[in-house]
């Protein structure tokens, strides 16, 4: 297990370029087991959920390539089935959520599909039953070894259907696009995720060969085809990235700008954080921050506090949510965040209340936060990452306190952050990897 020791209190100045987004690489690498043909992939992160992945697909006969930094080639010519009932599989699989993925385009294009309980954050339960009911109305068998925790699937012809999702699941859409591709005829997925990371694959499968209509909207229309075939592709900025900067920006109160961020794909991500009272300004694709001694947060139009809480996109992405949280302790006023989703994902408050924040945890899933108006600085203490999410912002509140912080269990922020403590040192912060 590796440590990060922070000194904190230092102000950065400069820039950082987001890397690919975390969420969106697990899907359109998954599709590349779809066809025969190469498929480049572009602007990869090098993080450990990705990494795994690769070494999953490789596992399973898939030809890798790299290309350069971030650009690697895929081509699944020659697929081994029988890896998936190895151990090494098992091994791989168990330690990746991500690995359900490889389901849909499994069944799709093999008919059949295996994997061990996927792994992943302990932020609560995460169920699985809108990507195995998808595969079923498209005509899958469904087996679930509870002993061995164990799923499989198998058909010998999907068929199109309609079907109404009973979440609008991102992973579970985008399996089920990549199941119903080429399953015979029309499938219609009503209530479907239409994320931009949803977005971005279907048109990765629409450069394959596949018939996908109604992208960026909850109702998807897939005319099945016979095969797919090689593509290009580029992965768009990660978000969470992006909004975790404007977060450590406005804790360090420093002037950074963001490069290549995507702008138009944001959604409300840019608003949220002019609601806790941060300066952002937009400069063509960057986005710019200016320093900042104090921020107010908004409140609503009759004056009650302000709340900010997660929901389907084009709502607020979940994953922000702890980095907004810790945000708005140092910011002048009041905010109730409201994490629907998620029942163990604000636990990591108490390490931050350890630094002196002002957070009434009202239950599993909303926190009173009071913001001190960089009037006290957070203290530095010792502390161990949750979760991906959790870990970055337990960063960025040790870079904002006053002393040296110890975070453990990096591993965590390892999976969705690419090298971030050689990014951040290089615009000013102190942060050692012991």
């Amino acid at each position: 297990m590796s440590t990060f020791e922070i000194v904190g209190g230092k102000k950065l100045k400069g820039s950082l370029t987001p890397q690919g987004a975390k969420n969106e690489a697990l899907q359109v690498i998954s599709s590349v087991l779809l066809t025969k043909e190469p498929v480049t992939i572009s602007n990869i992160p090098n993080i450990l959920d990705v990494n795994k992945l690769i070494e999953l697909l490789e596992g399973l006969g898939v030809f890798v390539t790299s290309k350069g930094k971030g650009i690697y080639t895929f081509q699944a010519k020659k697929i081994n089935i029988e890896f998936l009932i190895s151990e090494e599989y098992n091994k791989l699989g168990a330690a990746l959520r991500g690995s359900i993925m490889v389901l849909g385009p499994l069944l799709s294009r093999f008919g059949k599909g295996f994997l061990p309980k996927p792994g992943g954050d302990k932020i609560g339960r995460r169920r699985l039953d809108t990507h195995f009911i998808g595969f079923q109305k498209l005509g899958a068998n469904f087996t679930y070894d509870d002993k061995k925790n164990y799923y499989a699937v198998d058909a010998k012809n999907l068929k199109g259907c309609y079907m109404l999702l009973d979440e609008a699941s991102v992973t579970g859409t985008a399996n089920i696009i990549m199941a119903s591709v080429m399953a015979e005829g029309r499938t219609t997925i009503y209530n479907a995720a239409c994320e931009p990371y949803i977005q971005q694959l279907c048109r990765l499968m629409n450069k394959m060969g596949a018939k996908i209509s109604g992208i960026g909207s909850n109702l998807l229309m897939i005319d099945g085809v016979k095969e797919l075939h090689g593509a290009e592709h580029r992965i768009l900025p990660d978000m969470i990235e992006i909004g975790s900067f404007i977060g450590l920006a406005a804790m360090t109160k420093s002037e950074l700008t963001i490069k290549d961020v995507a702008y138009d794909e944001l959604g409300m991500i840019p608003r949220i954080f002019s609601q806790l009272g941060i300066k952002i300004e937009r400069k063509k694709d960057d986005i710019y921050i200016p320093s900042q001694e104090h921020y107010e947060i908004d409140t609503f139009i009759d004056g009650s506090i302000l709340t900010i809480a997660d929901s389907p996109w084009p709502g607020l992405t979940p994953d922000l949510l702890s980095v907004l949280l810790v945000t708005a302790t140092q910011a002048k006023g009041s905010v109730l965040i409201h994490q629907k989703m998620f029942e163990s994902r604000l636990f990591f408050v108490d390490k931050l209340i350890d630094m002196g924040a002002q957070i009434i945890l009202c239950d599993p899933h909303r926190a009173n936060v009071i913001g001190l108006d960089n009037k006290i600085q957070l203290r530095a203490t010792e502390m161990s990452s949750p979760d991906i999410r959790a870990g970055v912002s337990l960063l960025i509140a040790a870079m904002s306190a006053e002393g040296v912080s110890q975070i453990h269990n990096i591993e965590q922020i390892d999976r969705g952050y690419e090298n971030i403590d050689e990014r951040l040192n290089v615009i000013g912060a102190s942060i050692k990897r012991m």
